[in-house]
């Protein structure tokens, strides 16, 4: 029975492999299209003479480099300061009991529930207030305060599973509470810790509401907002949007393989080492 069912699953899996990696293909070859030929019909599959001139006009006549280093700046920004500020929190409610405790996870975790939508006019008044709105860092912090309760969670549940006493131990050789978050629990939780960033790092790359709504300026807009200006109100231009989308989507398929075995380490959990 083993047996029969293998072919089976091959071809589900191959159906499954075909469904996610067919967009992917159409966008390849409709970025290597000419204009005209984007927008025949039938479409053709592959294009009859392939070109990159609409790669060499999002990066020369888009202004597509200055987006591109907005998303850098921005997603590394929101990444850092979310791992940062979620491994304290982490650490404090692991490892400490305070009141309510209980109610500030509570809060952490319902936070996550609320759409951003209704988020965005109370960010608005308080980055206008403050002198952040459209910054970047005023861009970084909303983005992280949506990303916070995802890494301490996270990260507190690793801690979790490291017992207290290799804190006591580090702290009788003379190690201080920095130094045992730095040099004891870090090395242990690397994988959730890098799930964690990863996480951060692709939300503020993928984003399109908060900058839309908290950025004004287009030397600050990332990436998302450059594509969404590819659509005009007379005219797209389909191939220079394929490639568009093709560029912005190679550092989150690079990051996914290079932090791949982290990732799945960090999703799956973990076990104490000994």
């Amino acid at each position: 029975m083993p047996r029969l069912r293998r072919p089976f699953v091959v071809l589900i899996l191959g159906l499954m492999l075909l469904y996610n990696l067919a967009p992917f293909y159409w966008v390849i070859s409709s970025s290597l299209k000419p204009p005209l030929e984007v927008i025949d019909f039938p479409a053709t599959l592959w294009p009859r003479q392939a070109t990159v001139e609409a790669y060499r006009k999002i990066w020369q006549q888009e202004g597509f480099p200055v987006y591109f280093l907005n998303s850098l700046i921005t997603s590394s920004g929101t990444a850092l300061v979310s791992s940062l500020v979620g491994v304290f929190a982490a650490y404090g409610f692991s490892r400490f009991a305070f009141r309510g405790k209980l109610a500030l996870m509570a809060i952490l975790l319902t936070s996550q529930m609320l759409p951003g939508v209704l988020l965005v006019g109370p960010y608005f008044e308080l980055l206008s207030r403050a002198g952040l709105y459209d910054t970047r860092l005023g861009l970084v912090l909303a983005l992280s305060t949506i990303t916070l309760p995802f890494s301490v969670w996270m990260l507190k549940g690793y801690i979790d599973t490291l017992p207290v006493e290799i804190d006591q131990a580090a702290m009788l050789d003379g190690a201080s509470r920095l130094q045992v978050l730095t040099r004891v629990i870090l090395p242990n939780v690397m994988p959730g810790l890098v799930a964690t960033v990863t996480f951060a790092f692709l939300l503020a790359w993928g984003d399109v509401l908060w900058a839309l709504c908290l950025i004004q300026d287009q030397a600050r807009q990332p990436m998302t907002l450059g594509v969404l200006k590819m659509f005009g109100q007379f005219r797209v231009e389909w191939a220079q949007i394929m490639a568009a989308t093709l560029v912005a989507t190679a550092i989150p398929s690079c990051l996914y393989v290079v932090l791949q075995r982290y990732l799945v380490q960090g999703f799956a959990g973990s076990a104490v080492k000994d």
